[in-house]
This record gives structure tokens, sequence and C-alpha cells, in this order.
């Protein structure tokens, strides 16, 4: 391709003669240049520059700049990050634009004198999208991009406009080349769509796409072989897609098609469940097939200890399973003979990772690493330094490490090679929706795994820098979420993200989605995603993480999808209002803040622990107060209410922290949490926080009364998997990567995980102190014994049965909650220690069988009564009076009111 000058002047001057002589030498000195639509460049001038160039660096010098005129300045909403930026003006055709893109694009600038000043890389995805996507007819409109199954040919198609020269390389099973081993792609120039067909036998062979193009990692073109980004089948280690007709029986376990598929009349009905997959059962004894622990197939088990809670929860009203990530992510080898089990002999982890701490022990080699951990000092730091070594080599990692967004994860499989692993992963959704549940996943779109030329980069090997989101200056991909962030504000991101999220409903029969870090992606991508879900599931849910933070907080770069934003859409959001309430302090607390900050659930104000102050934090505890009360009012910003100053306010009037802590328009606007699989469980931050003299009779009792905000809220409820069990990680922060040992679940109930070695250095090393403090001076009255942990189960089931039993705990609009939700116990004559909910129902619109009730929460050390006129009205809820815990059952109506025991939650009912 011959360069293109393009040279941008202060006066319409013919500036060719001192562009011949000008210096051509200088260092690259940033990214900070836009081209942003096919008229427009946006850019960091320089203080003396007066004229401008852009080029093609890979091109011959041969061609004459071409003088244009600075604009005054440049209007779109697409781009108000750039609003600062200066516009030039460029005047080409289409054509010559899409030649330039597929270049080593910079734009110069130069002083009065010809000297070259700066350069900068042109960063192109505004008009790419604007070129490509903008039509009625375009890329974004295709529907069939991948590998294609027809009547008489399997097609591939790859979006690649930058690209020079894609084709496509056929395997075998082995991964060998088939003869002939390349097809040639033709591009479509008015989509950018490459495209090549070959015959009907090429279904389920293995291909990659090799594309020649301009990578901006080395400043050079390269020739890249790359898996398909809309793959739908894989390889067992991901570097190869498989062609594969999910509509094919083949590709479906037994009776997929008449599997049962449960509804919900509306998203406050959803009860949430969030479960990793190899939790679920790799510490499972009761598994029969020792090969399907940690697997999707531990799920088809009939009599383990773990299905055998799943049908209990269920049978309580628990109905929606929230899988962690369980698309194709980057980070656990599915080769068994590669990766480290805990149950894996000493042998294989020395012969695999000699510098192992285990295998300096001049210990056993058939020992099991489990034995070894087992009978390690809990109380030093000896298993944290072997599970931190075996991090990159063991078989555990949460998923949030995006390979390929539309097929499942390997690892999870027996069987991980192909449609092996699809099909045991349909077998796993088609039996929780036969037991009743609906399937929700987590997903992964603000971020890929990696990018770049790395080994397991995908996207941005396709369409370099176009896939990710760009700092505006440097040019580097932005990190804030984690890893290399992506750009869903991008019309082809979006659409992948939209592609993906149909494939899951359509061909997985997926019922909902929850969102990472949803406040990184538009508002208006997030809604037109779930309408093209809703196309296939109109009982499809969205939400997600609403943090507002990062480069493109407080709507920098469009209108976010956070929780202030999305209010009214009855898209989800995670509220940390009520958890912070609730477990004291944030999910930042470190080191002695995680003592000094207590929550409602863990004593403040009314069980002081002993770091507490004079007034033993009042003016925290009754700002909480509020906080809860908004928070079970579905945390609506019109919930009126009077404070616990006096005043009377309304939601989005009570503070969180500078910000209001009503923000939700709709019930189904907010996803009601006191503990999920990020920080500390609810047991580790409550033992961080509890005061050193409660028993573990009442630290159990705590841990429901925390359970029961989220579960007796309106909203929407998330619980995290073994919660009910009392769960711990031995206080680790993050066991994203963790293994099993932290992470492990024991669904027969006999331990909790607690206290099995102090968390690892990287994480929690700074808490290290206190957690031995806690663990010294609670003199085991942070153990609990196997009768306690079924009793919390027991408690945690009652609460889920009194959710279900009415639709007054899950009223669907903000009209109702406002009109029948108050808390006599609200204002300034507060009674320290308790939050009293009432529900009216006395039209008995809602509910033909409760005119009311009143939900007493007393988070005190002792027996409190409520002073109530219409108290002997009422009665204990059925489900507590037939249920197992005996505390609860001592509630009582008198004409003084409600008395309820300490540490509990009663529930009566008129």
């Amino acid at each position: 391709m011959k360069n293109i000058l393009l040279a941008f002047a202060l006066t319409s001057v013919s500036l060719l003669a001192v562009a011949a002589s000008k210096p051509d030498v200088a260092p690259i000195h940033d990214a900070a240049a836009h081209w942003v639509a096919q008229n427009a460049l946006l850019f960091a001038k320089q203080n003396a520059a007066v004229r401008f160039e852009l080029e093609d660096n890979l091109a011959d010098k041969s061609k004459k700049p071409v003088p244009l005129i600075l604009k005054a300045s440049f209007t779109s909403d697409a781009f108000p990050h750039l609003k600062d930026f200066p516009a030039a003006a460029i005047n080409l055709p289409a054509d010559s634009i899409k030649n330039l893109l597929k270049g080593e694009l910079v734009l110069k600038q130069y002083d009065k004198k010809g000297v070259l000043l700066a350069v900068s890389e042109v960063q192109t995805a505004g008009v790419i999208d604007e070129l490509y996507t903008s039509g009625a007819n375009d890329a974004d409109e295709i529907t069939d991009y991948g590998a294609s199954v027809l009547a008489d040919a399997v097609q591939f198609k790859v979006w690649a406009p930058t690209a020079k020269s894609v084709s496509v390389l056929v395997f075998d099973a082995n991964k060998k080349p088939l003869n002939p081993a390349r097809l040639t792609m033709l591009e479509d120039p008015a989509t950018g769509a490459w495209v090549a067909r070959g015959d009907k036998n090429l279904a389920a062979v293995y291909y990659q796409f090799e594309v020649t193009v301009y990578h901006p990692a080395s400043k050079k073109i390269e020739v890249l072989r790359v898996s398909d980004p809309y793959s739908h089948s894989l390889s067992a280690d991901g570097f190869y897609s498989q062609v594969i007709d999910l509509n094919d029986v083949k590709t479906q376990p037994e009776a997929w098609s008449r599997q049962a598929h449960p509804r919900v009349d509306a998203p406050e009905d959803n009860i949430l469940y969030e479960l990793h997959i190899r939790d679920f059962s790799a510490s499972d004894k009761t598994i029969k097939n020792p090969d399907a622990r940690g697997k999707y197939s531990a799920f088809l088990e009939k009599d383990s200890d773990g299905v055998k809670h799943l049908a209990e929860l269920r049978a309580a009203g628990l109905n929606v399973i929230h899988l962690m990530p369980t698309f194709d992510f980057g980070t656990v080898n599915p080769d068994s003979e590669k990766a480290i089990s805990l149950d894996d002999k000493l042998e294989k982890i020395c012969r695999l990772d000699s510098k192992n701490p285990a295998c300096a022990k001049n210990l056993n080699s058939e020992q099991t690493l489990r034995s070894l951990l087992a009978r390690l000092n809990p109380h030093s730091g000896e298993a944290q330094a072997i599970i931190e070594a075996l991090r990159t080599q063991d078989d555990y990692n949460w998923g949030y490490d995006p390979f390929h967004y539309t097929v499942p994860q390997s690892s999870y499989a027996i069987n991980p090679e192909g449609a092996a692993r699809i099909i045991e992963f349909r077998a796993m959704v088609a039996q929780l929706h036969n037991m009743g549940f609906k399937v929700i996943m987590d997903v992964v779109y603000n971020h890929t795994y990696a990018a770049g030329l790395k080994e397991k980069s995908v996207l941005d090997k396709i369409v370099p820098n176009y896939y990710h989101r760009l700092n505006p200056v440097t040019g580097a991909i932005e990190q804030s979420t984690c890893c290399d962030n992506t750009a869903t504000e991008h019309a082809m991101m979006a659409k992948l993200m939209t592609d993906s999220l149909v494939v899951w409903a359509r061909d997985y029969h997926i019922n909902g989605f929850r969102f990472d870090l949803m406040g990184h992606q538009p508002k208006a991508v997030m809604l037109k995603a779930r309408d093209a879900v809703r196309k296939i599931d109109p009982d499809t849910y969205f939400y997600g993480e609403g943090w507002n933070f990062g480069e493109v907080a407080n709507n920098k770069r469009f209108v976010q999808s956070t929780q202030l934003e999305l209010g009214g859409t009855e898209i989800g959001t995670y509220t940390d209002r009520l958890r912070d309430a609730v477990r004291g302090g944030s999910s930042m607390d470190s080191g002695k803040n995680l003592r000094i900050n207590q929550g409602i659930g863990n004593g403040l104000f009314v069980v002081p622990n002993d770091v507490q102050p004079a007034d033993n934090n009042k003016a925290k505890y009754l700002n909480y107060i509020d906080q809860i009360q908004v928070g079970l009012a579905g945390n609506l910003a019109q919930f009126p209410l009077k404070n616990t100053s006096g005043k009377d306010v309304i939601g989005s009037g009570v503070d969180y922290n500078g910000s209001p802590a009503g923000y939700a328009k709709d019930p189904a606007d907010t996803i009601n949490y006191v503990s999920k699989h990020d920080n500390q469980t609810l047991w580790d931050n409550n033992q961080y926080r509890i005061a050193y003299s409660v028993s573990a009779a009442d630290r159990v009792r705590m841990q429901a009364l925390s359970l029961a905000y989220p579960l007796l809220a309106q909203g929407v409820p998330f619980l995290h998997m073994g919660c009910e069990f009392l769960r711990s990680k031995s206080f680790l922060r993050d066991s994203y990567d963790y293994g099993d040992w932290f992470n492990a679940v024991d669904f027969s109930k006999q331990s909790n995980n607690y206290d099995v070695g102090l968390p690892p250095a990287e994480k929690d090393k700074d808490n290290w102190p206190l957690i031995t403090d806690v663990l010294q001076k609670s003199a085991g009255r942070d153990h609990v014994t196997p009768a306690q942990i079924s009793l919390s189960n027991a408690m945690f089931l009652d609460f889920i049965k009194i959710r279900s039993s009415s639709s007054l705990f899950r009223l669907r609009t903000a009209d109702e909650i406002i009109k029948r939700v108050s808390f006599p116990n609200a204002g300034e004559n507060h009674q320290a220690g308790l939050v009293v909910m009432k529900i009216d129902n006395s039209d008995l619109t809602i509910d033909s069988t409760i005119k009311q009730i009143v939900v007493v929460f007393n988070n005190g050390a002792t027996q409190q009564t409520f002073s109530y006129k219409d108290a002997k009205q009422f009665k204990l809820h059925p489900v507590q009076v037939k249920g197992a815990d005996t505390v609860v059952k001592t509630s009582k109506v008198s004409g003084k009111g409600f008395t309820v025991p300490a540490f509990t939650v009663a529930v009566f009912v008129r």
C-alpha cells in the first residue's frame, strides 16, 4: 500500500517544500491521536506545532502530503473523554481510509521550522466503527461469524478489517494438518469480514485462523495463528477451534430436548445461590465416581451430600443456581497429568515442582498433599506457603480469566476435548433444570485473560487495539478491572458480547446472567443485549456488579451500568449499603480496621468488642440502622423514612459514605447480600469483629441473623454457597486461586473449614497478628460442632421457606413497597439493638391469608420486648413454630408487644 500523507495546516498555504525537507527521526511520543470519524481526528497538540501529518510508517515515502485545515472543534457524544482534544479535518474516500487502517498509522507534529516535535500512534476504533458498523447492513448485522455447518459446505467467517490477509488452517482430531491444510479467505471490503467455504466433510475438524496483520505490540507485520473468537467448541487446551453444530443431537446429552424449563412470575421471586463448580463437589466424599469430583458430572450423582443438599434447598423454595465462571478460561490446565490436586501424591508434586516447600521436608513421597496439609500446625504459615507455590500448577481458579466467551470450561469436564465437554456441561444444566432450578451464568465480558501477542490472546491478534479499551494518551490497554479491559463501547465488542449471550440462552438454556464489573460496560449496550436475550427467553434476568471506578468512572466515556444509572431498568446491582451495614466496615478493610469496624450483624454498639470507643460508635450504629431499613425496603431512592435523628427523609437522603444509600427505582434493581465469593466469608468476617466473650452458640445465631437480612428484604436475595454451613476460608480475603484447601465446602456438615492454616501471605500477611489474637482470645468459642452447623443450615432453610411462603416478602413495584413497608422502630426514639419491619396487607390484595407481617431482628445479647399495641393479634410464623430453632420458639406476643430472644429474628403474622 502506498503511503498517504495528510497535512493539517492552520492556513491553506502549501507546505510541500517544508515537508520535503523535514527531519524524519523521532521516538514515538504517545498514542494521543484518535481517528474518531471519517472526517475527524482528535489529538493532543504540541504547543509549538503548526503542521500535522498522518502517515503509514510501513509504506513507501513517495506520496506527497495533502494540506488540510485544523477544525475549530468536533462534537460527538461518543467520545466525552476526548472533549479537550483539538480536532483536525480529514477528507478522504472510505476506500482510502480502509487501506490506511491496515498499516501503522502515526500522526507527526512539526513546528514552523519543520522540526519534528512528536509522533503519536493513532487509535482507530472510532473510525473503524463508523466505516464498518454505522450502516443498516454491515459488520454488526452479520449473524454467522465463526464456523457454520451448512447443507452442502462448511463456512468460516471472521471480522478482521485491519488484516492484510487471512486463511483458515484445518486439522484432524490429533491436530495434524489436513490435505489441503489451508483455505484462503476473501475479504468483503464493505464489512471487513473474511469468508471461506470448504467441503461438508470439514464438519467436526479443528481449525485456526492465520492472520497477517500489523500489530502495535511488535510494531511490525505479524503472521499470527489464533483460535476463533466465535468458537463454539475447542480442543482441550483451547488453542484450536472446532467446527460444530450445536443443534446436532451428537452434541446433546440424552433427553436434552425433554428437560424441564423452570420459570418465575417476576424477578423478585428469584432466590440466587452462588455456586463454584469445583467447590461444589471437590471435597464431597460421597461422590461415587471419583473422576466426577470438581466436575460437571458431579451434579448427576443421585445420592451425594451435595446433590441432596440442593434438593433440600429447592424444597425450601430456593430456585436459582448461579454458576461462577464456567466459560472457557485461561488459568487451569485441563490435563490432569500436568495439574496438581490435593489428592495427588507428593511424588507427582515434587516431580512437577521440586522447589515447592512440601518437597523440602524429606517426607514420604507416597502420601497425598491433603494428608500433609492436615498434619501441619494450623497456626503456622506452612500450609499457605505450599499452596502459594502451587497456584500456577494446581487445578483451581474462580475463572474470571476469559479465554473464549462461548464455550464451556475444559477443566470441569471429565473429557475436555471437543464436543465432550459441551455434552457434560449440558447434562449438568439439564439436571439442575429437572431439579427445579433456573440456571444463571457468571459472565466476564469486561476483560480478557490476555492481549497483545501473548499465547492466550485471541481478540487482540485478530483486530489489534480494537477490542480493548486504551489509555487516551499512552495507548496502553487499561487494566482497572484486573486484566486487559475490553471496550464494549465499540460496536463489534458489544456485538460479540450480545451474540455470546444469545448462544448461551438459546443453545444451552441458560436462564440469566450475572455480569462481572458491569459498571465498565455502557448502559445502552446492556439494555440492547437484554433485549436480544429476551427474544429467546422473556424470563431472563440480568444483574451484576455496578461499581463505579476506573477509567470509565462517573460516566467519563459513556453512561455506565452502575448502581445509580441502572435504577428502574430491572437490571439488578449488588447493594453494598445493606452489606456493609450488616457486616461492618467495607470490603477493603484490613489490619486493625477489621476489628474496629463492627457491623449490626456482629455486635456494633449493643455487643461492643474490645476496641470500640467510649460511645461504642453510636453515630455509626445509627447510620447503619437507617441504611438497613432502606435496604430492607428494596434500597429504594424514594422510600420515605424517619431517620434516627428524627428527620423525615427518603432513601436517597440516607448517607452511605457520601453517596445516597437508596438508589433503586424498582425492587428488581437491587441484589441483597451479606456474603459472596469475594472477600472474607460471612463467618470469617464475623470472627474478626465479634466480641471475644460471645459463645459459639451465639456466634451461630449471629450468622443466621445476618443472613436473614437479605432473605427477608424486598428485592432479590443472593446467597453464597456454604454460608448456611458457617463456611470459612480460614480468614482468606481473596481465595480466587488458592485451591481446594482454603475453598473447601463440607456438605456432610462435619466441618466448616475454619482454622486450617493462616491465609496466604500475599493476600493477608498484614492480618496475621489479628488472626492470631482472634484464635487465642476467642478461646475456642469461634469453633463449631457438627450439630451447630446442622442447626445453622436448618435456620437458613427456614428463612428461605418464610420468604417463599408469601408474596409480601417479594413485592414487585416501588409503589407497593412504599405503600406497605414501614419501620415502627425508626426515628429518634429508636430502641437500640432492634430492627422492626412491618409489611401491611390489610386490603388482602397481595396475600389473601395474611393481613400483616412484623419481623423483629434482635441484634443484641439480651431478650428484648418491643412495644406494639396490637401484638396479641399476631402469631409466630408457622415455619418457625415447626422449625429446628428452639430459641425462636420462645418468642412471645402480649399486650406489651413482641418479645424476642437474643440474636434472633422472629417473624410474626396476623
